[in-house]
């Protein structure tokens, strides 16, 4: 029997026990991640660079509100993570929530800290209009600053707030130098490559004279697409640089395709008889893929010509990748004009990684080749599968020192170009290349989260209309009725007790 004592102690115990584990929940955090990439969860990169912050950083959030649901959740996204983030660094993060539209002088402040407003369609009363919206953020150390411009729903969010940070703290950035004066595409022309890796490199250009190779404080050298051969001298600083600790990064073309005589022609650097030593040969070939990119054909309609997209197995879109550092999250990357790579290990201290092959339905073609534009390919046309085409080395390559390297068979992957001939490329074409650079130049582990974000998986397009809309109301309707049927039998079962309850004598 219940007395009024025992409800007070009752009601005492469980004010206490609410008490105690506010009180515990202060002082410990602690969240399961049951998703399947973990995307709620920092990773070790993240946690180590908030350990080692020796002074707070302060971020104002500028978000609008009242937004439709899907972009309110990059919002709260956001805001569980700078929780997270705080919790893990002992309080060195503090941050706010501003909504810029509340009036003018806040939304100027918000574009004065380089945060730009986006057009979002809106629905009110059934009728679509367009409002102002704001998803970024202002972070400061000290005197610094760093701007989060835009934060792009289902991108990687850690990998932006994470590699801001470390750009606030870290006291001096490594250096990754490009190789020039050998044909060699300029800065100018990798925009979107250089704009990733100036998040947390310095870099600059390096061109090689009669008295000097690669600088001393030199950590990473990419050689990317050159056109001209390298000389004896050439080659004797990259093997000094190896020598010494050197990360090198090679994304060579041996083959380039010219559309305007329809031809393949072969392009000489040397550099793949040099690499040939340290156990890596890029082949003088073209590999074809049945899955490739398009290109634009004019085609005669009557009395017009339009341009038709036509299949080009010359452009593989490469979707092979191995479970590795380099390649985590990437889903296709295109890779115009590319030759096959041959590993012949040399050592057996020294790792081999095969990063890119080709599809299961692609071959290899030699010099001399002309492009048959209307060509109807055929499945006899791709017998071979799996051909590499981009290889990481890790181990003592040279001198016995430990030593990394990546190597690219194309070089004109991530590569904009300049001028009118300036494209933009698909994001994955420049995180591949920006992580190969982070592998060899990083050991924070920040790489992992370049691509860390909320994978894409549509429906298999060849499925058909009827399979397409039973999944979909399947996906709807599922969860309901499990709901329904776990309410019902759970009601008949306690249905059940309660008339065996009813039904027992007690003596």
């Amino acid at each position: 029997m219940l007395t009024k004592r025992k409800i007070q102690t009752t009601l005492l115990l469980t004010i206490g026990i609410i008490v105690l584990i506010n009180i515990i929940s202060t002082r410990y955090f602690f969240r399961l991640d049951l998703t399947e990439d973990q995307r709620y969860s920092l990773s070790d990169a993240t946690i180590s660079i908030l350990k080692n912050l020796d002074e707070p950083v302060t971020v104002t959030a500028y978000f609008s509100e009242d937004l439709p649901p899907d972009i309110e959740k990059v919002r709260q996204d956001f805001k569980d993570m700078l929780i997270e983030y705080s919790n893990r660094s002992n309080g060195n993060v503090v941050y706010d929530f501003v909504n810029p539209n509340e009036d003018p002088e806040t939304e100027m402040k918000a574009q004065q800290s380089g945060i730009r407003p986006i057009m979002i369609n809106v629905r009110d009363k059934d009728q679509l209009k367009q409002q102002k919206a704001y998803l970024g953020a202002l972070l400061q150390l000290g005197d610094k600053k760093e701007p989060i411009p835009f934060i792009q729903p289902g991108a990687a969010m850690e990998y932006t707030l994470s590699s801001a940070i470390k750009k606030l703290s870290v006291k001096k950035k490594p250096v990754v130098a490009l190789l020039q004066g050998n044909g060699e595409p300029a800065l100018s022309a990798l925009q979107q490559l250089r704009a990733q890796l100036n998040v947390m490199y310095d870099v600059k250009t390096v061109t090689f004279t009669d008295t000097s190779g690669v600088p001393l404080n030199y950590k990473t050298l990419a050689i990317i697409a050159p056109t001209d051969s390298l000389s004896d001298r050439d080659f004797k600083y990259l093997d000094d640089f190896i020598s010494r600790g050197g990360r090198l990064l090679l994304a060579i073309n041996t083959v380039k395709g010219n559309f305007q005589t329809a031809q393949g022609e072969a392009v000489k650097t040397g550099i793949p008889k040099w690499l040939s030593k340290y156990g890596l040969t890029i082949e003088e070939n073209f590999v074809i893929d049945a899955s490739c990119s398009n290109v634009m054909v004019q085609q005669q309609q009557g009395m017009f010509r339009i341009n038709t997209p036509v299949k080009f197995p010359y452009l593989p879109i490469i979707t092979n990748f191995t479970d590795h550092p380099i390649t985590k999250g990437l889903e296709s990357v295109t890779f115009p004009f590319v030759s096959s790579i041959s590993v012949t290990p040399k050592d057996t201290s020294i790792s081999y990684v095969t990063l890119a092959k080709s599809s299961e339905k692609s071959s290899m073609e030699k010099l001399p080749l002309y492009f048959n534009i209307q060509k109807q390919w055929k499945a006899s046309d791709f017998q071979l599968s799996s051909v590499p085409v981009a290889v990481a080395v890790e181990g003592k390559i040279a001198n016995n020192t430990f030593n990394k390297m990546v190597v690219f068979s194309d070089g004109d992957f991530a590569v904009n170009g300049e001028g009118r001939k300036a494209q933009q490329l698909q994001p994955d074409n420049v995180s591949l290349m920006a992580n190969a650079i982070d592998w060899l130049s990083d050991d924070t582990g920040l790489i992992e989260l370049r691509t860390k974000g909320i994978t894409s998986r549509p429906l298999d397009a060849q499925l058909e209309d009827g399979t397409k809309t039973l999944i979909k109301y399947a996906n709807f309707l599922l969860p309901i009725i499990i709901i329904i049927l776990f309410g019902v039998i759970r009601f008949q079962y306690k249905k059940k007790i309660r008339n065996i309850i009813k039904n027992t004598d007690y003596v």
